[in-house]
């Protein structure tokens, strides 16, 4: 059986010491192996969850949605639909966040596109930000904004 230390762990996963041991400190690893020294020692097994996790908080995932989809990992022969479930969820709060970045951006561009280049006190990137009540944005509420467009876009 091939074993691994913590540095050839996290090299095989892309990361570094320190987050193996936070994820083993999570409990989002298994239990590992001592050798007489004290020095942690891997297997297959945690290879193969230290890949799933950095996989999955690359793709954003949350640790505790995370935990949720380990539970899943852990039983190999019940449905997906669990697992469908929650990557739907993650997909739709994906997309208000892309949307809300779509909205600040058309925000920033009209702003800085409708600055003179003048002098500051004619600069119209601090005058719309120096108003409060949003009177010269696009949406009154930046926060909302992409929720709004998200809601509109066809999927």
């Amino acid at each position: 059986m091939t074993s691994y230390g913590i540095r050839e762990i996290a090299r095989e996963a892309g990361c570094n010491e320190q987050t193996v041991r936070w994820y083993e400190e999570q409990g989002l690893l298994p239990a590992v192996g001592r050798t007489a020294g004290g020095q942690r020692r891997y297997d297959e097994r945690h290879r193969k969850q230290l890949g799933f996790l950095r996989h999955a908080r690359e793709l954003g995932f949350s640790l505790e949605t995370i935990r949720e989809l380990l539970t899943l990992y852990s039983t190999p022969e019940e449905s997906c639909a669990a697992a469908d479930g929650i990557a739907t969820r993650h997909l739709a709060d994906v997309r208000h966040k892309i949307a809300r970045l779509q909205a600040l951006e058309e925000e920033l561009v009209r702003m800085i596109a409708e600055c003179a280049g003048g002098r500051i006190a004619e600069c119209r990137v601090i005058e719309t930000l120096s108003d409060h009540s949003h009177g010269h944005c696009l949406a009154q509420d930046h926060l909302t904004a992409g929720h709004q467009v998200a809601e509109q876009r066809p999927q």
